[in-house]
């Protein structure tokens, strides 16, 4: 593959033990980046136990400090709304402050309203509403969304993405545990079976394959997931993953979010007296 490179690793590896580090270089409201979400969420599945994820946002916007300035009216309790199309990515650093695992949530929330489009994703409401979907410290989010933190945080990752020269987006920069090796730089977005090899490649030794859990725990680990998500997961064609699908929709434990472009399961929440 043309579009493949080795770099040097820029930061210390993670001291946890799994041993492969990606950098996930995103828009996370390019429709590249849902389809590459798919593929990651197998992986994640399948192999999740030989590498942790850090994702880099990497849209290039303009007057990223005047918006900074600008928000901190809105934060403060006034009820004028502000839209701006850096908003979606401060927020998400914002809950990152939170915790890795905070962050994954707040994205994952970020961009199924991006892909339903029933919403102005760039509004300030709209994500201050999400961060109350994903259960998130409202006073810490709020206090977070507004502060020099998040905007720097956001500010490094546009750093970190001209670093390394990621020129396409998405891309994937994998990591071993040893600093000295060199970063593989993976552009663009591949088929699963290519990113299964460069791990195997990296480990230097056969993968051994997670059993993929039953489908009402994979809702328990992921809020929505598409037919063609599920499919994938699973190795089975979209015709038997919605006959799945719907099984579990009449038996009331997933319900059906559609619109013209897309159709979206959730678990369903559990009423209780």
């Amino acid at each position: 593959m043309n579009n493949i490179q080795l770099l040097q690793q820029p930061v210390a590896p993670s001291t946890c033990n799994k041993p492969i580090e990606l950098y996930i270089f995103i828009d996370p409201l390019c429709e590249k980046a849902l389809s590459l979400q798919t593929t990651m969420r197998k992986l994640q599945v399948e192999y999740g136990h030989y590498f942790t994820c850090r994702y880099v946002l990497s849209t290039e916007l303009s007057a990223l400090n005047s918006m900074t300035s600008r928000m901190k009216g809105c934060v403060s309790g006034a009820e004028l709304d502000i839209t701006h199309p850096a908003l979606p990515s401060i927020a998400i650093k914002a809950a990152e402050l939170q915790g890795k695992r905070a962050g994954f949530r707040y994205l994952n929330k970020v961009q199924e309203v991006a892909t339903l489009n029933t919403r102005n994703i760039n509004s300030h409401a709209t994500l201050i509403e999400i961060a109350q979907q994903v259960n998130l410290d409202m006073d810490e989010f709020v206090s977070d969304f507004g502060s020099k933190e998040a905007a720097r945080a956001f500010q490094c990752d546009l750093y970190l993405t001209r670093e390394m020269e990621v020129e396409e987006i998405p891309s994937i920069v994998f990591f071993n545990e040893c600093i000295e090796d060199e970063g593989l730089k993976v552009s663009g977005s591949y088929n699963y079976e290519v990113y299964e090899h460069i791990l195997a490649e990296l480990l230097g030794e056969e993968l051994i394959r997670q059993p993929v859990p039953a489908l009402d725990e994979l809702f328990d680990r992921f809020s929505t997931l598409t037919t063609a998500e599920v499919a994938e997961i699973y190795s089975i064609n979209e015709q038997l993953a919605e006959r799945e699908l719907k099984k579990r929709m009449l038996q009331q434990k997933v319900e059906r979010i559609m619109t013209d472009e897309i159709t979206l399961w959730r678990a369903k929440e559990r009423t209780t007296y």
